[in-house]
């Protein structure tokens, strides 16, 4: 989906050459960054601990990636749960759909300071009343990040669209934002742009690294049961995608890594399953930012790489030839109770570690 948007065009060569002075006062490799995604039901009050863990490891950027606010409900930290007697105004449905995402800004993103901060729709964006037209409207200030525009018109001089999804390069690594939060998706204008995307880095002597990000895993993964799999054109253009990849992977040698989140457990290695035949891509699912959390797919066991009931998130370390490292931080009680500071209830802090969950 794109809308034309032209509010910043004028200001391109002042953005061009602060992103080049950014760019060469970046520090040299190993550097990080950090991703998760699923902030709905509890986000409020885990996101702010994981920004003050992701400001604390001096991580480049934070990516989320996807479901912001539940939409459908009243999400748990706007209008805690009757059940813990406190004394909270109900909140009336149709007050918080127009409060949700000011409220998943405020709450949320604020905590992140100065740190920039990439964003991915996720269903719950396109849950009406919501629409992925009001989506880029509310949040153009994000897609339309220096970064993410400067981009856009190096790609294409002549492209002034807004679009809910985008890359942009940082240290020879080519971020990739997927947009696969509605069952029309993704359709094939989308597609073909990623082709293209894929393309010049396999032709790139520069890019030695694509690390794809997006709301639902793509088909085939350990979590099939709740990811593109879940309708036609997602199970597609979904295997579409990943054969695209692969490719960049197995012929033009790139480090590649596909990230997603929609399933809320944290799980690695995704797509060394079956359905692959050996063609496995390093994968992670991390939708662990503050939603209801989900049971583990049928037959995967808990440990440290399939990891239920839990908050936190990925951080990804880049190494100098560009592989990168993955390791999921977690976020407890005590980092909840230290961010909360009081703002909220420590009843309803508990809550949200010992009962959000299905």
């Amino acid at each position: 989906m794109a809308v034309r948007y032209t509010r910043s065009v004028n200001r391109l060569p002042f953005l061009v050459l602060a992103l080049a002075a950014a760019a060469a006062a970046q520090p040299s490799a190993p550097w990080k960054f950090a991703v998760s995604g699923d902030s709905r039901n509890c986000g409020d009050i885990v996101m702010p601990a994981i920004a003050s863990s992701v400001v604390a490891s001096r991580s480049e950027f934070y990516w989320h990636l996807g479901d912001f606010r539940a939409i459908y409900t009243v999400d748990e930290d706007m209008s805690p749960p009757a059940a813990l007697g406190l004394k909270t105004r109900p909140l009336p449905k149709v007050e918080y759909e127009s409060a949700a995402w000011p409220d998943f800004i405020a709450h949320q993103l604020a905590p992140f300071g100065a740190l920039p901060v990439f964003l991915i729709p996720g269903n719950h964006e396109t849950i009406p009343p919501a629409t992925r037209e009001q989506y880029l409207l509310q949040f153009v200030d994000w897609l339309a990040a220096p970064a993410i525009q400067a981009q856009r018109l190096r790609d294409d001089p002549n492209d002034h669209k807004l679009r809910s999804y985008y890359h942009w390069v940082s240290h020879n690594v080519d971020f990739i934002a997927l947009d696969n939060a509605s069952r029309d998706q993704f359709d094939d204008g989308q597609v073909q742009w990623l082709r293209a995307v894929i393309d010049r880095d396999e032709k790139s002597s520069q890019i030695q690294t694509i690390v794809a990000g997006m709301h639902a895993a793509l088909p085939g993964s350990l979590g099939d049961d709740h990811s593109m799999s879940n309708w036609p054109q997602g199970e597609k253009s979904g295997r579409e995608v990943y054969e695209a990849l692969w490719h960049a992977r197995n012929t033009a040698s790139k480090h590649v890594y596909v990230l997603a989140s929609h399933s809320h457990y944290f799980l690695e290695d995704v797509f060394r399953t079956s359905a692959w035949n050996g063609k496995v891509l390093p994968g992670w699912i991390v939708g662990t930012a503050g939603a209801v959390r989900y049971r583990l797919p049928a037959g995967v066991p808990s440990s440290s790489a399939a990891i239920p009931d839990v908050y936190g998130y990925l951080m990804g370390t880049v190494a100098d030839d560009g592989a990168v490292s993955f390791a999921f931080q977690q976020i407890g009680l005590e980092d909840l109770l230290r961010t909360s500071q009081g703002k909220y209830a420590d009843s309803l802090v508990h809550w949200c570690v010992e009962q959000n969950q299905q």
